[in-house]
């Protein structure tokens, strides 16, 4: 027998098997998506690198303008006599030994603290016209200096001993006195008072001495001013600016209630404050302690980045395997905080060095650790600032990985250190960042604001108008509930009682008063009910009872109505008021015309929304008043009267022996006609 079920799981199992492909081509293709962003996001961070380490190279030459050193009389002092010794003067009798500049004193005074003293020889340069004036020019002297030429002492740097004063960073440019000159073998003597490599935390603050130069003073003052600006000037202007991108970050997230913009705020002051050369250069305290009051600001620093990073990625908690993270990570950062000088303290001053170094790597790797989380959160969110965290990272990587290179004395870097300058502006890159991010959501919330002010004023405005409307839908419904009671009393009161004298009056007079009372209380009920009705239904009714009534007085009577039936709506108010002109134009004609004839037409005009009765009779027509006027007595001034409470016109046309004529022209309400 053949296999049924075989064949019949067979399309299920094709079709899971479809869905599983699907399935895997989307993990792949999101796999191949998420490789593009990163193999990109390398490519930017390794040119970024790239870019940062050809400015650290060509970083050196933006201190020495003088490119043709000789040709401006400068003469260059790279070798020297150093002896170690604590002497007023140079210790001519000591050991020394010849050293190239620049001397690093972890290559050649291991360990070595105290002052080492620098010989250099040399003959007075060539006289210059444009300056007589011999000055010398010190690149580095770590950390401070005292100068001597030919036994005499010249300049003194500052404190030279414990706590020494802390220049390492400084140039330092001394007038040669022409009197104290010799023209051959004149002594130059330096004394440099640093501290050994392993009690610093940073190899710049080692002990060392570098570019020495003896030439005129303008060229060298040039010199001086070029190295002063790229080590002092530019670092203090870039951290002025940091520390006011700080500030105004402190204040965007007071105003906004952004924590992360709190973190950078501060990080943003804290690197303006390290980097910007704010530090006084004498510290009345030993060189150990100030060695880990500078180290450990970094501690606070590395949390504050990461925080940063953490909170700008926008998840409000780091769930790793069912974990948050956030807080754990928040509290070992702090943490840190405090275990680094504790640990520097323990491990004691001779391996000052050793110890940051150890630190320092981990603080690198919590930065790459957070800025490849953020740039992970933002790849997949496709922020734009994956690019610029991408850029980021490179300059990060390149300033870390040099700086770590220097300080393991794997790279020379001596004159400007352009690590100081890329770290500055690439806060101020992410700063602008943060301004634009807020200048846009604020221009959001400003469009949405005024959106939401028009709309409200939209519904005010609304709102105001149905209040209107109910109000006066109720004064309306009262004033209609009150004109029903009055036509009910009318036509149940007044009206049984003028039908009992119509039916039992003997006096014909007092029975045709009363039958006109009562179609006339009939009309005003009418027109108290409110109901209004259609223009075709009222001309039938204004038709019959002209014919009767103009017929019952032997008067022949020509109506002309439209040819099309008009089912425009007539309120009960115009129908009533026209209806007592209409009584009171034949009222006249019957009794002060005289005519045989009367011609009543009617027209409407659809486009203007009224409608026009012409009377016409051919009656002897009215007499003039001796003012000409032809409105005096037989109800004229009333049937204008009434036209005019429509916003509608009624006139008179007449003269001896030629008849009257009255056009009236009333408008048609736009109602709804409601049928009884």
């Amino acid at each position: 027998m053949p296999d049924h079920t075989s064949s019949a799981a067979s399309p299920g199992a094709m079709h899971r098997a479809a869905r599983q492909f699907q399935r895997w081509a989307s993990q792949a293709q999101g796999r191949a998506g998420w490789l593009g962003l990163v193999v990109v996001s390398l490519v930017l961070a390794l040119a970024t690198g790239a870019g940062v380490w050809w400015l650290t190279q060509s970083s050196r030459n933006l201190t020495q303008p003088l490119t043709q050193a000789k040709d401006a009389g400068v003469q260059v002092l790279n070798r020297a006599w150093a002896v170690r010794g604590e002497q007023a003067v140079f210790p001519a009798s000591g050991v020394g030994r010849l050293v190239a500049l620049p001397d690093e004193w972890s290559n050649t005074q291991a360990g070595y603290q105290g002052p080492v003293w620098y010989r250099f020889l040399f003959d007075a340069p060539v006289p210059d016209p444009r300056a007589d004036l011999i000055a010398l020019h010190i690149e580095r002297a770590c950390s401070a200096v005292e100068v001597h030429l030919n036994g005499q002492l010249l300049y003194r740097s500052g404190h030279m001993s414990e706590p020494v004063a802390r220049q390492c960073h400084r140039s330092h440019l001394v007038p040669l006195p022409s009197a104290l000159m010799k023209g051959r073998d004149n002594q130059l003597d330096l004394k440099v008072v640093g501290y050994p490599l392993e009690r610093v935390t940073a190899r710049e603050r080692a002990g060392g001495l570098a570019g020495v130069r003896i030439g005129p003073l303008p060229a060298l003052r040039a010199l001086h001013e070029a190295h002063v600006f790229w080590t002092t000037t530019v670092s203090q202007a870039l951290g002025g600016v940091l520390l006011v991108l700080g500030a105004f970050a402190l204040g965007l997230a007071w105003v906004r209630r952004l924590p992360y913009l709190v973190y950078f705020g501060l990080l943003t002051m804290g690197w303006a404050f390290m980097s910007g050369r704010f530090i006084p250069d004498d510290w009345p305290i030993p060189n150990a302690a100030v060695e880990v009051l500078i180290a450990m600001v970094f501690a606070p620093m590395t949390a504050l980045a990461v925080q940063f990073l953490l909170g700008y990625a926008g998840d409000a908690r780091l769930v790793i395997r069912g974990v948050d993270w956030r807080g754990r990570i928040l509290w070992l950062l702090w943490a840190q905080c405090l275990l680094f000088p504790i640990s520097l303290a323990l491990v004691g001053e001779n391996v000052l060095f050793l110890a940051t170094r150890v630190w320092f790597v981990l603080f690198a790797l919590e930065l790459f650790a957070a800025i490849g989380y953020f740039l992970w959160a933002a790849g997949r969110g496709g922020r734009v600032e994956f690019w610029l965290m991408s850029v980021a990272l490179g300059a990060v990587a390149a300033v870390v990985g040099i700086e770590l290179a220097f300080q393991l004395g794997w790279l020379e870097m001596w004159g400007v250190h352009i690590t100081h300058f890329v770290m500055p502006l690439l806060y101020g890159a992410v700063a602008v960042r943060l301004i634009q991010v807020y200048a846009k959501a604020l221009q959001t919330a400003e469009g949405a604001r005024m959106q939401l002010e028009k709309r409200v004023q939209e519904i005010s405005v609304e709102i105001e108008r149905n209040f209107t409307q109910i109000a006066e839908l109720r004064v309306e419904q009262i004033a209609e509930k009150e004109r029903k009671r009055i036509a009910a009393d009318l036509h149940d009161d007044l009206g049984a009682k003028l039908l009992t004298i119509v039916h039992t009056s003997d006096n014909d007079r007092i029975s045709s008063l009363a039958r006109e009372a009562l179609e006339e209380m009939r009309l005003s009920v009418r027109g108290l009910t409110g109901r209004p009705m259609v223009l075709s239904d009222a001309l039938a009714d204004w038709r019959s009872e002209v014919v009767s009534r103009l017929g019952q007085a032997g008067i022949e009577c020509e109506w002309r109505n439209p040819n099309d039936i008009v089912e425009e709506p007539l309120s009960s108010r115009t129908y009533v008021q026209t209806t007592r002109i209409v009584r009171e134009a034949v009222s006249n004609v019957i009794k002060h015309s005289g005519a045989s004839h009367v011609i009543v037409s009617a027209e409407v005009d659809l486009d203007n929304h009224v409608f026009m009765l012409v009377i016409q009779d051919n009656g002897r027509g009215i007499p003039l008043e001796l003012d000409g006027r032809l409105d005096r007595g037989h109800g004229m001034t009333t049937m204008k009267h009434r036209a005019k409470q429509l916003n509608g016109q009624c006139l008179v046309e007449s003269g001896p022996g030629f008849g009257t004529v009255i056009r009236m022209t009333l408008p048609l309400e736009m109602a709804v006609a409601v049928k009884a």
